[in-house]
């Protein structure tokens, strides 16, 4: 099984996490923040990945350096649990429906990371967290995993549902990105001999 643990700690945040990423989507969750947690909690499920995410962070201040935190470690673990990404399928895409709203994502998994999101949120929070909090943890994730990652909505009017669709969607995109394809008899997918 693919897989990697990872710990931050930082003078604002305490974070572990721990994914496989040949899973069955089984997670425990405990950030702090309710709303995040319901998001990883799905992202794991439909990514089929396992997922452990322990964070203690400042969130007397705000949720701001635990959600980016959170995004940094969990990249950071999916990068290390990627090794040199022999034999993965590399590309994939997804137009994921939550009710009204539709979200696209397209990741490469290329080691050049790249973040296009074209996604906005009608209102500032989802119950007590913060929207713009969205683009961060995705941000931050994309950065650290090694991603080339496009995520746009193409219409939604409920917050929930569009945040939801952006992280079903990543989740979607990855477990097939992820997946080892046998066809590629464990090459590096690229011209280049590696990623």
């Amino acid at each position: 099984m693919r897989s990697a643990t990872i710990t931050r700690k930082t003078a604002e945040t305490d974070i572990a996490v721990t994914v496989g990423l040949d899973g069955t989507g089984r997670s425990t969750i405990a950030t702090g923040i309710g709303f995040l947690d319901h998001m990883l909690d799905l992202f794991a499920r439909h990514g089929l990945f396992d997922l452990d995410v322990k964070v203690v962070g400042d969130l007397h201040i705000d949720q701001h350096h635990s959600a980016e935190d959170c995004g940094i470690a969990l990249g950071q673990a999916f990068a290390k649990a990627l090794g040199d990404k022999r034999g993965v399928t590399r590309y994939a895409d997804i137009h994921l429906p939550m009710d009204e709203a539709l979200t696209r994502v397209c990741v490469d998994i290329s080691g050049r990371p790249f973040l296009v999101f074209r996604t906005t949120f009608r209102v500032e929070k989802i119950g007590q967290f913060d929207t713009e909090l969205v683009r961060e943890w995705f941000q931050a994730f994309a950065m650290n995993a090694g991603l080339t990652l496009h995520v746009e909505t193409l219409y939604g009017d409920n917050a929930h549902h569009i945040a939801e669709s952006c992280f079903k969607g990543l989740a979607r995109a990855l477990r097939t990105a992820v997946a080892v394809d046998p066809r590629e008899e464990g090459r590096i997918p690229s011209t280049k001999g590696s990623l």
